[in-house]
């Protein structure tokens, strides 16, 4: 697949059925399925394109209701919690919801701005920064996989402005079938659901894409002009080791050994790991870090089921144990700050990076809405329309 500024053009939805993609493993009644059959009523439509950005969505307020109706949502995707319907109903409704609502809303509470959410703040301001980069040939709409604003909304507002085709770019750079995947289907069951299905492209997996790891980049050299690190950590979303196996097209190869994400070859091509490694690779060539400066680690995981490793908070304790003082964070499996970025690492870890060491913890901004960050998803769009 070709690289086209930030990602890599995926088949247009209408070859979903007749190719199954390799990246959305889903069982196939959970598949896209966006045939030319859902597109022969689509009305004539003017010369503009749509573009829709893809993100995760967020609660509506920092509020424990509001905080459990997010959870609620996104706890049940099949996607995220891949045990059979019976498990997952009783893990979330017997397990996670009794509890885990008001925690979370106290975190939420903690990065909650004037403007509301972060997450979504930066997300709006970057689809205003790709619209006014695109200009009046486009229509750019902002989507959320749960939550507001939804991706049913989004559609509606394309539909109304009557566009000629639609390129889709989910904010996630390195591919998961829990976000990339989910995200992707919801697309496809909203167009399912409305009847509405213009033209569709796909932009994906821009884990090494130099307009994506460029402004990583430089995001990071903006923040640590005054703050000389001692190390930089490379912290990821984490992932079940069982969604890293089912991606391994040789059923052989990922977690087999400990050098697997050493380089992407056939088998791991799909491997949200070895896509964070590659792009830990790709930041830290831009930056210029030896390799005993910068490490790779994951973060955010739930439950006891087996998690992709190094952990984060655990590299913490082995930093300092090295001697380490003046550490910086990178998150960039993260396009917008939220509440993993500003929570979990910039709050929690910077308090357990003190207690541990009495050092400074600085939290590299992620993209957002920088300028370079939006004109390279708009140049990526352009390259996407047909």
């Amino acid at each position: 697949m070709p690289s086209v500024g930030i990602g890599r053009i995926r088949r247009s939805a209408t070859d979903y059925s007749a190719a199954p993609d390799p990246a959305l493993t889903a069982p196939e009644d959970q598949k896209p399925d966006c045939s030319r059959a859902a597109v022969s009523s689509f009305p004539m439509a003017n010369s503009r394109t749509g573009a829709l950005l893809l993100n995760l969505g967020t609660p509506d307020s920092p509020s424990v209701p509001d905080v459990r109706r997010y959870l609620r949502e996104f706890l049940n995707d099949p996607r995220v919690i891949d045990i059979p319907a019976l498990g997952r109903w009783l893990l979330l409704n017997l397990v996670i919801l009794p509890f885990r609502p008001k925690k979370s809303a106290a975190a939420y509470a903690k990065i909650w701005t004037a403007d509301g959410s972060p997450l979504l703040t930066h997300s709006r301001a970057l689809a205003d920064a790709v619209g006014r980069e695109l200009g009046a040939d486009w229509v750019v709409e902002l989507g959320m996989r749960y939550g507001q604003p939804t991706i049913a909304s989004a559609l509606a507002r394309l539909r109304e402005a009557n566009i000629s085709q639609l390129v889709a770019l989910p904010l996630f750079p390195q591919h998961s079938e829990a976000a990339t995947g989910s995200a992707l289907a919801k697309l496809s069951e909203e167009m399912q659901r409305s009847g509405y299905a213009p033209p569709l492209e796909t932009i994906s997996a821009f884990y090494d894409a130099p307009g994506f790891t460029r402004s990583v980049a430089s995001a990071a050299e903006e923040s640590l002009r005054g703050f000389s690190a001692d190390f930089v950590l490379f912290s990821y979303h984490g992932l079940p080791e069982r969604h890293v196996r089912a991606s391994d097209h040789s059923g052989a190869h990922c977690l087999a050994s400990d050098d697997c994400c050493a380089s992407i070859v056939e088998a791991n091509r799909d491997c949200y790991r070895a896509q964070c490694f590659a792009t830990t690779r790709a930041v830290a060539e831009i930056l210029g870090l030896e390799p005993e400066r910068h490490s790779t680690a994951f973060q955010s995981r739930l439950g006891r089921t087996p998690w992709i490793q190094p952990f984060t908070d655990h590299v913490l304790v082995e930093l300092a144990a090295r001697g380490i003082k003046r550490l910086a964070v990178i998150c960039p499996s993260f396009t917008a700050d939220c509440l993993e970025t500003l929570e979990e690492i910039g709050i929690r870890g910077a308090a357990q990076w003190r207690e541990l060491c009495g050092g400074q913890l600085q939290l590299i901004p992620a993209v957002n809405a920088r300028p370079d960050w939006a004109h390279a998803v708009a140049e990526a769009f352009r390259a996407a329309r047909t």
